[in-house]
C-alpha cells in the first residue's frame, strides 16, 4: 500500500539533542521532496521552516507510558503524512516510524549516531531486520554488524 506521490514525500524522524542534529545534516540529500519533519521539540520548526514539523513526546525504555504515547502519537503522523519514504537518525522514535512505515508499505533509512563508534545502538539493532537499509557512520562497525557504511554525515 504504497502512497506514491508526484513529489517524493519523506518523513525525517529524530528524537532532540545530536539526532536531530545528524538529521539535519542530511537536508541535502532530500532536495526536491517534500520534507515532513517529526521530532520531539516544537522549537525545531523554526528551524526547518516552511517544512512541517510533527511533535511527538520524548521517551526512552525507562519512561513505558511516555514510549506507549510516542508509539501512538507517531502512528497518527503516519496516518496524515502518508511518507514514501522514512528516514531517522534515532532514537525511540526513529524505531516506531521505522516499524509503522513498513506496515504502510514506506521504504525506510535508519543512519546509526556517529556516537556509536564501537557498536550499533540498541535502536539501530532493533532497525537491522526492519528497515530497508542501516547505516553505520563508522566502516568497522558497518563490517561487524552486517550494516552498511555511507560514510558519516559530522
Amino acid at each position: 500500500m504504497t502512497h506514491q506521490h508526484k513529489t517524493p514525500r519523506i518523513l525525517a524522524v529524530a528524537s532532540g539533542g545530536g539526532h536531530w542534529v545528524q538529521l539535519l545534516r542530511l537536508r541535502a540529500a532530500f532536495a526536491g521532496a517534500e520534507v515532513h519533519y517529526a521530532t520531539v521539540d516544537a522549537s525545531a520548526a523554526a528551524v526547518v521552516h516552511p517544512a512541517p514539523v510533527h511533535v511527538y513526546p520524548d521517551a526512552n525504555k525507562d519512561t513505558k507510558l511516555k514510549l506507549a504515547l510516542a508509539a501512538l502519537r507517531l502512528l497518527v503522523i503516519m496516518l496524515r503524512v502518508r511518507p514514501d519514504v522514512v528516514v531517522s537518525t534515532g532514537a525511540a522514535g526513529g524505531y516506531f516510524a521505522i516499524r509503522f512505515a513498513r506496515l504502510l508499505g514506506a521504504r525506510t533509512l535508519f543512519v546509526d549516531s556517529i556516537a556509536n563508534a564501537r557498536q550499533l545502538s540498541v535502536t539501530a539493532q532493533m532497525c537491522r531486520g526492519l528497515a530497508d537499509r542501516v547505516i553505520s557512520q563508522w566502516p568497522e562497525v558497518a563490517r561487524q554488524s552486517g550494516t552498511e557504511f555511507w560514510g558519516s554525515v559530522l
